[in-house]
């Protein structure tokens, strides 16, 4: 019994540090994940704020004054890259369109998409990026107004009365708006409606399990359509597009540069987005995008120095919180 107890003595520190090395691993995984999703978060915020940004500075401040056509750069740009991402780089599997009724809906959803981003983009030309962001932020209200409209799915009453704050919230911020104009205003709003008739229009058409497409995926199929749409749109819209751009080129030599940066951005954005969620959950990716919101609109009052005023930050602060209150709503009342 005694040389059987002195055994196990010396046998118990070797068995303990296979425990202590699978924790240590584990935790190291853990710091390792933590930190990927961090990087992921950070990158994301970047994208997003720095084509919005720059969106800005193109159309107000460098005198490109063609919202269709940078629009259009941005869905070439999503066409090639989506491809070079699913294809060739394999970073989601790739997904096949399988019927005409699919394609159908797909460019459906594409020219809608175009209509609000597009919108969004001539907005920029006469909205501060705070003001914009601010209306941007209305969006749960058009969606949910159009799911009651278009598929009668009705919320808790709870969840509809979060949304008073958020309209609320911009009519305050519209009347302490120095920069308000009214054409830049509806431009915007409609982009917010109809950024959330897509949403809506998405889950209606593509509902079913063989026509359900990843965000990744709808994108690759999306992006050409609505290169397609726009092309026409733009010559007929902004028929010296061409002949300006070329002499803007001339002027300032980074003009193809900032394009073809704004246009890489705008897809790494739509790639990001997937990611975090992939990584995180909605739920998660919806509070971090009321942050990225607020984030946007302290970096750009600090780079364009737009005039802003207590009442309109006041309106902003209202909508966002009211966002906020909306998602826990239909979480917790689902």
């Amino acid at each position: 019994s005694w040389f059987g107890s002195l055994r196990k003595r010396n046998e118990a520190p070797f068995a303990a540090k296979p425990q202590e090395k699978i924790l240590k691993n584990k935790k190291m995984s853990q710091r390792k994940q933590t930190l990927f999703i961090l990087s992921l978060v950070l990158l994301w915020y970047s994208s997003n704020i720095g084509v919005l940004l720059l969106n800005k500075y193109l159309l107000s401040n460098y005198g490109f004054r063609f919202p269709i056509f940078l629009t259009m750069c941005h869905m070439s740009a999503c066409a090639i890259l989506s491809y070079v991402s699913i294809v060739f780089l394999k970073i989601v599997p790739l997904q096949t369109v399988k019927s005409r009724s699919q394609l159908a809906k797909i460019a459906t959803l594409s020219t809608v998409f175009c209509g609000s981003v597009v919108g969004g983009n001539i907005s920029l030309r006469y909205l501060p990026v705070s003001f914009n962001q601010a209306v941007g932020a209305t969006t749960p209200f058009f969606t949910a107004l159009f799911a009651y409209l278009m598929t009668f799915k009705r919320e808790a009453w709870v969840t509809y009365a979060t949304l008073v704050p958020v309209v609320a919230g911009v009519v305050i911020a519209s009347e302490g708006e120095p920069g308000f104009h009214l054409y830049g205003f509806i431009m915007c709003i409609s982009a917010t409606a109809a950024r959330a008739f897509k949403s809506v229009l998405q889950g209606i058409l593509l509902s079913s399990e063989g026509e359900r497409l990843n965000s990744m995926n709808l994108l690759l199929y999306m992006s050409p359509i609505a290169v397609l749409v726009l092309l026409p749109a733009a010559l007929i819209m902004e028929p010296k597009v061409l002949e300006v751009i070329v002499s803007l080129g001339r002027q300032h030599k980074f003009l193809w540069l900032l394009l073809l940066i704004n246009s890489t951005m705008a897809y790494s954005a739509n790639l990001l987005n997937f990611l975090v969620t992939k990584h995180t959950s909605a739920l998660t990716l919806q509070v971090l995008g009321n942050a990225k919101g607020a984030v946007a609109v302290v970096i750009s009052i600090l780079l364009f120095r737009n005039p802003v005023t207590f009442i309109g930050i006041a309106g902003y602060t209202m909508t966002v919180l009211g966002v906020a209150a909306y998602g826990e709503a239909k979480r917790r009342y689902r």
